[in-house]
């Protein structure tokens, strides 16, 4: 299992962070050998933060190894896509082809999210569609000319972009969803448009039954549909609190994530979305998730020491876990 480092690029909204300071940790990342990818929040005016594709820039001028890519672009579906695949064109000829597109519909429960709707004209039961369509549309930019595209909430004729990316054929695109435990119908027909649409799947749901039932359906509907399993990467958006003390492990992170989400999380659902504890209890957390077959964890450091959790980790916790 592969391992990566998610920046908090909303904490600069209070104090957990600076530009620079995310730019070392990515650097620090890109210098180890247990991180292989680094990535970024993205929101607007939902959650808002520093841009993702400005920061993702910055990073990929001072790195030379790791993946590069939004943990979620909550904000795709209300980009233009045209704009969009020319940005990340860009955005990957500075990576090298190191970039990974991870889209979203964006659909969050703070008052952010109706603003946006309004703000972009756009109804929260057209998210899906619209995502859909703007992958679409996205790959065809990156890999063909003069496209022609007639879809619902988009039209364009005889658009080209160029430079194109720099990988080939084109940077793969994952979607990330957490559809809440419940109607096993409505997840599956999310699996199915990863299947059927996507390169790989993100998660940041923890519960391992959940979970576990989740990837062994995301196997079975792409045999189905006649497609290799193996082919669609399976990522894990999780946290982690390196403390000897594990009640205080959690308390910061609880902290730091109601601060972040502007929310309010029970400790118990802190302990099961963050590896809390000492090193052992870490290096334990996070063996289920490899026991689950994903495929990489990327981590956040959920306290405001960002570099000492940072050297804890990548010294103490991951050598443990990495293949």
């Amino acid at each position: 299992m592969r391992f990566g480092l998610t920046l908090p690029n909303r904490g600069v909204l209070f104090g957990v962070t600076t530009p620079e300071l995310m730019l070392r940790m990515a650097e620090t990342a890109d210098a180890s050998d247990v991180f292989q990818s680094v990535w970024v929040g993205d929101s607007l005016l939902g959650k808002p933060r520093m841009e993702s594709i400005a920061l993702l820039s910055g990073i990929a001028a001072r790195t030379s190894r790791v993946r590069l890519g939004p943990a979620c672009m909550a904000s795709f579906p209300l980009r233009d896509p045209v704009l969009l695949a020319y940005q990340w064109a860009s955005l990957d000829l500075l990576a090298q082809g190191r970039t990974v597109l991870v889209v979203c519909t964006g659909i969050i429960p703070q008052a952010g999210g109706r603003i946006e709707g309004e703000l972009y004209g756009l109804e929260r039961r057209d998210r899906v569609q619209r995502m859909l369509e703007w992958i679409e549309l996205v790959k065809r930019l990156w890999t063909e000319d003069d496209v022609t595209y007639e879809g619902r909430h988009y039209r364009c004729e005889g658009i080209s972009i160029d430079p194109k990316p720099a990988r080939k054929p084109r940077p793969p695109i994952w979607i990330a969803n957490n559809p809440p435990p419940g109607d096993q119908e409505a997840i599956r027909r999310t699996l199915r448009r990863i299947v059927r649409h996507a390169d790989g799947w993100e998660t940041s749901l923890w519960e391992p039954r959940d979970v576990g039932w989740r990837m062994a359906e995301l196997r079975r509907i792409a045999e189905v549909e006649g497609r290799d399993p193996a082919s669609i990467e399976t990522h894990l958006y999780h946290n982690i609190n390196v403390n000897p003390d594990r009640a205080a492990a959690i308390a910061e992170s609880k902290r730091f994530l109601d601060t972040y989400y502007t929310t309010d999380y029970s400790p118990e659902s802190v302990a099961g979305w963050t590896a809390c504890g000492s090193v052992a209890e870490c290096i334990e957390h996070l063996r289920v998730y490899r026991e689950l077959g994903f495929d990489e964890v990327t981590l956040r450091m959920t306290s405001w020491d960002q570099f000492g959790q940072l050297d804890c980790v990548m010294n103490e916790v991951l050598p443990a876990l990495a293949d």
